[in-house]
């Protein structure tokens, strides 16, 4: 609910004292990102992630109206996990009193390679059974009765970031999103940077030549020491050896399958020498990988966000902005770091708001920008 308050609580500063948009009638997110006009009606959101979907429905004022959380199948591949993203979407649209039907669109923001033109998600590591294409966009609009459009889960997620939470006062921005893998996205003079539409694989820069392998099958990779389900991964292996832990007891006792991020908060809490040493393992990663990235690109701002970078907090977001700092070339002039403001809701609702965009303006490419 952190996010649904906070954005009640800014959407009075869009409007002048005469009532009339601030921003000439765009909605804020498409001023801001230098979009097309975003539109009034309803929008539906989801961010499909390694262990949860989450769905939201958004006002044109983007207040939540609606939301729904579902856990990610672990079994199926992507028919199921489409199923389920159909009934989050299905569950948040009841409570905000609608139809799927009524609105104007529906995003998602999914992990993995994403060809937005045709609603393919080309591979998704991180989702069961998800080695091949799907055609996630098509098979949701048949079940759901209106326009879907996908995105990359971490891009949406930093979008709205900036639009609406910690990114708004900056024109550049880094957002890595650390939960089950790390994702990352970027802003840069106030556009999106898709590349050729992979850019932002920052799990996959190589901090170690040879080492550790990722569950994209390289060796190296960020996400290789930081990601959760290979940190995961990492602690069966230590507690087949022998090591103690109390992770997977945290875990049987909540019912769960998977280390998820307040099993690790929990086993921090109780300051478990496992979970200290692969938290503090994944850190260093984090802190040299964000600061390699920093060094190329020179941006203003690192918005962390994710399962753990939100469940963790601002102290542990502090602790890697101090582990980039051996690693930044200009160490005089670093980049604002915080924790994104949106909380578990904003991968949703960046989603919901590339849905408004793209709905809005079906002459808009797929940065969402109007053709000359």
């Amino acid at each position: 609910m952190q996010a649904e308050s906070a954005l009640k609580r800014m959407a009075p500063a869009r409007t002048g004292e005469a009532g009339e948009a601030a921003v000439g009638g765009d909605s804020l997110a498409g001023h801001r990102l230098g979009y097309c006009a975003g539109m009034s009606g309803l929008r539906g959101g989801v961010d499909l992630g390694g262990t949860k979907i989450q769905a939201v429905i958004l006002d044109g004022e983007e207040r939540v109206l609606g939301q729904a959380r579902r856990p990610t199948p672990t079994t199926g591949g992507p028919e199921l996990v489409t199923a389920e993203i159909a009934e989050a979407v299905r569950e948040a649209a009841e409570e905000a009193g609608v139809e799927t039907d009524s609105l104007v669109g529906a995003g998602v923001g999914s992990p993995g390679a994403v060809d937005a033109t045709a609603g393919i998600v080309q591979r998704a590591g991180n989702l069961p059974d998800w080695d091949g294409p799907f055609p996630l966009g098509p098979t949701l609009e048949a079940a759901l009765g209106t326009k879907v459009f996908l995105g990359n889960d971490v891009q949406v997620g930093i979008e709205a970031e900036f639009a609406l939470g910690a990114g708004r006062d900056f024109s550049s921005l880094l957002g890595v999103f650390w939960g089950t893998g790390v994702g990352g996205g970027l802003v840069l003079d106030r556009s999106p940077w898709l590349g050729r539409g992979a850019a932002g694989e920052i799990g996959h820069m190589v901090i170690r030549r040879g080492g550790a392998r990722c569950p994209c099958g390289r060796h190296g990779c960020m996400e290789a020491y930081a990601g959760r389900a290979a940190m995961e991964a990492r602690a069966r292996e230590l507690v087949a050896r022998g090591e103690p832990t109390d992770l997977f007891r945290i875990m049987e006792k909540r019912g769960r399958t998977r280390l998820q991020s307040g099993i690790w908060a929990r086993a921090l809490e109780r300051e478990d020498p496992m979970a200290v040493e692969l938290i503090e393992r994944a850190i260093l990663a984090l802190g040299a990988g964000i600061a390699s990235a920093v060094n190329l690109l020179d941006i203003e701002a690192v918005v962390i966000g994710g399962g753990l970078g939100t469940r963790l907090g601002a102290p542990y977001v502090e602790r890697i902005e101090r582990a980039m700092g051996p690693h930044l070339f200009v160490s005089d002039r670093p980049p604002a770091v915080s924790v994104a403001s949106l909380g578990d809701l904003g991968g949703a609702i960046g989603a919901a708001l590339l849905s408004g965009r793209r709905a809005s303006a079906p002459e808009c490419d797929s940065r969402g920008r109007r053709p000359a």
